[in-house]
């Protein structure tokens, strides 16, 4: 898988975990907006089990933005890692 798409996946699962009640459970827009400190350890091939997880790091609600540590683990093994900026709002036309 392509870094590119893992790191894509990433921000996806962290717009998820923006969804989640404990965190406040907005139904805005959430936008992709930075990284940082990414680091691809290892390839990962076709028939792999890509397994991802993200931890909030740090929410500032006023802002709307949100810190993320991203990790993805291909049999127990951390592959790609790192920092993850999301923001909410509407999107302009």
């Amino acid at each position: 898988m392509p870094g590119v798409l893992m790191v894509e996946a990433l921000a996806q699962v962290g717009g998820l975990v923006m969804l989640q009640p404990e965190v406040g459970g907005s139904r805005e827009n959430f936008f992709f907006a930075g990284i940082d400190k990414v680091r691809f350890r290892k390839p990962v091939i076709a028939g792999d089990t890509l397994v991802m997880r993200m931890t909030l790091i740090k929410l500032q609600k006023r802002f709307g933005i949100a810190k993320m540590e991203g990790e993805a683990y291909v049999g127990g093994e951390v592959v790609c890692d790192g920092e993850f900026l999301i923001t909410t709002g509407t999107a302009s036309e």
